[in-house]
């Protein structure tokens, strides 16, 4: 009797190991096949490895920036394919699930459904072409595709990578995850400071005036992860109809986002405006129906398998999503909640992104902005004319007054539903300030340029939600740039490169707070704080007390940054001497030996540290005891244009072109300039291309 259970439960779990092993590949669907069409495309890789894109038209350009790129980086891409097609989970396990449940609840390909079709033609053949470029390079290495039935892929696939990572760069992963945890909101619904987020860039721009040089000045510095799925990847792209364009773009995407043509350029940074609205609803029946205008309306819900990666298995799991008038529906212990949104339900982005790369003027380049398809970044723009412009970019809804959007709204009436954008007039604009030059480090919008050329608060309406929160970065390169007498490329890399603090920032009271301490009862630890009262504020690698001040600055960033209560000093300030004492025997070695460029073979110095213009943000701690940057500085480059409308530009990132193939002689190549401060040519003409290129093919 025994012996037939135990052959019956083998028999169950072998029938259930084959499911899992199985379930997902039967499953899975694919999109309709992209028509055969040929592109006429030419991939040139220069002395760094990287693409330089050619086609008789875009859509043949774009064609070869997918397959260089996949060339570079094809596991990041396939798991950007996978998120768009809700199978995120069965590549990567439960994390990659949390992404497919909210391409569901966000209803993202319903949205591309819908909107698809009123895409520019043009713009959906940069997709397809993209798309086919993709499928080509999966076609000719089936052994590197991860998933069955995940390629090929098409145009609406691309597009559903936009549609569905655009509202999380303005913070809705943050309101949605506290939802889901059933977490109280803070009272900003949208505080772009909750828990997880530590998103950063710096961005400069001069005007001739203020260089004494002639020059107008773009520095495009980045802050993102240094791998994965919003790391910057640079390529240059160039087609017969007149693209031409160089600077970078993140995994999936068909064109570079922030760069330059040669007449202008713009570089992007997080802005937080508060564009998430949250409703509490009431609902009867178990959450069946919900009141709205004095009515009980049905509560829309559907479910949805999650396919969730365990061991070799992948599994279904079941979710409900829920969907009331406002938008997504949240359903906690504590109620349902809906969240209505910057750009929802809407993919403008997609033609965005391409014109401004076309646009050839300030003329242009602002009609093409005036879309409005992005749902928030600051951009901050210059040109060939000595124009320089900060746009503090949002798809602000439109909100009626008497309501408090900052909290939680009722979601039992139409009185306080937002819908549509403000127009274009009403974005905030700080154009061709008198001081002569604009600097954005992810902070308020009210100070960008100094004292006599900054916006007025009180000329914009508090229903757009404008931020007012303010990084160290921008108190230190707002300063310094109002200080100098010139801002000629050696100040503006100097201030670039500044490792320093602001006495005026949270890391004064951070400060204050460790050299207050009682430390009588700890003597080990009062040497910790008394070397800390030697530091100099900056973190540039030449103090003894550069190292501890790094440590425990980044729970003092944390703590500004995702406006939490303030951590414990005593406690972190013991965290960060006993991990030094542990792996290097005193709590005073080089900031340098501690923070680490770590990338194959390559083992390196960085100085910097958290919310600097040299910017360490996060690092995760080797076996060793010495902290490898992950995010931080990132892709960084310089352009500018000479009095007769000449354009150059110089660039670095952190490893190299060829993201994730060790092999490759560019997996970390521009490593060692970056931990140095310095910099590569961007070949942008094509002779310069042409005489500096070590290999040109076909895709």
């Amino acid at each position: 009797m025994l012996r037939k259970v135990a052959l019956w439960l083998f028999g169950v779990i072998f029938v259930i190991g084959i499911a899992g092993l199985v379930w997902d590949p039967i499953t899975a669907t694919l999109p309709p096949s992209l028509p055969q069409k040929p592109y006429d495309s030419r991939i040139v890789r220069d002395e760094w490895g990287v693409p330089h894109v050619f086609g008789r038209t875009d859509a043949d350009a774009v064609y070869a920036l997918a397959y260089a790129h996949a060339e570079d980086d094809f596991s990041t891409l396939q798991e950007v394919v996978a998120m768009t097609r809700g199978r995120a989970g069965a590549l990567t396990g439960a994390d990659g699930a949390k992404v497919d449940y909210a391409l569901a609840l966000l209803g993202v390909r319903a949205t591309v459904d819908a909107q698809y079709g009123k895409v520019p033609s043009d713009v959906r053949a940069l997709l397809d072409a993209y798309a086919s470029g993709l499928n080509l390079y999966a076609a000719r290495h089936p052994d590197e595709v991860a998933l069955a039935k995940l390629f090929p892929v098409d145009g609406k696939d691309v597009a559903a990578g936009f549609v569905l990572r655009s509202p999380f760069f303005f913070g809705l992963d943050q309101t949605l995850g506290a939802l889901v945890e059933d977490k109280p909101l803070p009272k900003e619904t949208s505080n772009p400071m909750l828990p997880g987020n530590m998103d950063g860039s710096n961005a400069f721009a001069v005007a001739p005036k203020r260089g004494g040089d002639g020059l107008t000045k773009l520095i495009s510095n980045s802050h993102q992860p240094w791998t994965g799925g919003v790391a910057w990847y640079e390529v240059s792209v160039h087609s017969g109809e007149g693209w031409d364009f160089a600077g970078a773009t993140f995994p999936g995407g068909f064109v570079p986002f922030l760069g330059h043509n040669r007449n202008l350029g713009w570089t992007n940074t997080v802005n937080r405006p508060d564009l998430v609205d949250v409703y509490k609803l009431v609902t009867r029946n178990n959450n069946a129906e919900y009141r709205f205008d004095g009515k009980w309306l049905p509560l829309e819900q559907h479910r949805v398998w999650l396919r969730v990666k365990m061991g070799p298995f992948v599994l279904p799991v079941p979710k409900m999503v829920y969907r009331s008038v406002h938008g997504p529906v949240i359903v906690n212990k504590s109620g349902a909640y809906a969240m209505h949104y910057a750009g929802m339900g809407t993919m403008g982005m997609l033609e965005q992104y391409y014109r401004i790369t076309k646009a050839q003027n300030w003329d242009e380049w602002s009609r093409a902005m005036v879309l409005q398809g992005i749902p928030a970044t600051n951009f901050i723009y210059a040109d060939r004319t000595g124009r320089i412009a900060q746009i503090y970019n949002a798809q602000f809804p439109v909100r009626k007054p008497g309501f408090d959007y900052r909290g939680l709204l009722k979601g039992d009436t139409s009185a306080n539903l937002a819908s549509g954008t403000v127009p274009w007039t009403m974005v905030p604009k700080n154009i061709d300030p008198a001081s002569g030059f604009l600097e954005n480090s992810n902070n308020t919008p009210f100070l960008a340029a100094g004292p006599g050329s900054e916006l007025n608060p009180k000329d914009w309406s508090p229903y757009l939600g404008i931020e007012t929160h303010m990084t160290n970065r921008a108190l230190r390169g707002v300063g310094l740039m109002t200080q100098a007498n010139r801002l000629d490329w050696s100040n503006l890399l100097r201030i670039k490169f500044d490792t320093g603090y602001d006495r005026a920032s949270y890391a004064g009271k951070w400060m204050a707070a460790i050299t207050a301490l009682d430390l009588k009862d700890a003597p080990e630890l009062a040497k910790a704080r008394d070397l800390l009262g030697t530091w100099d504020w900056t973190l540039d690698g030449q103090g003894r007390a550069d190292a501890i001040a790094a440590l425990v600055l980044r729970p003092a960033n944390r703590w500004n940054y995702q406006a939490i209560p303030m951590p414990d000093v005593r406690a972190e300030l013991k965290i960060a001497s006993d991990h030094l004492m542990k792996h290097f025997g005193r709590i005073d070695p080089p900031l340098g030996d501690v923070l680490r460029v770590r990338r194959g073979k390559i083992d390196l110095p960085m100085d910097g540290g958290p919310d600097v213009l040299r910017a360490a943000t996060l690092w995760d701690w080797d076996d060793d005891g010495r902290a490898r940057v992950r995010h931080g500085d990132s892709f960084i480059m310089l352009v500018d244009w000479d009095a007769t409308g000449r354009v150059r530009s110089q660039s670095i990132q952190p490893f190299g072109a060829a993201t994730t193939r060790p092999a490759s002689l560019h997996y970390s190549d521009q490593a060692t300039l970056f931990a140095a401060h310095k910099f590569k040519p961007v070949h942008f003409t094509r002779a310069d291309i042409i005489a500096h290129a070590k290999r040109a093919y076909r895709p």
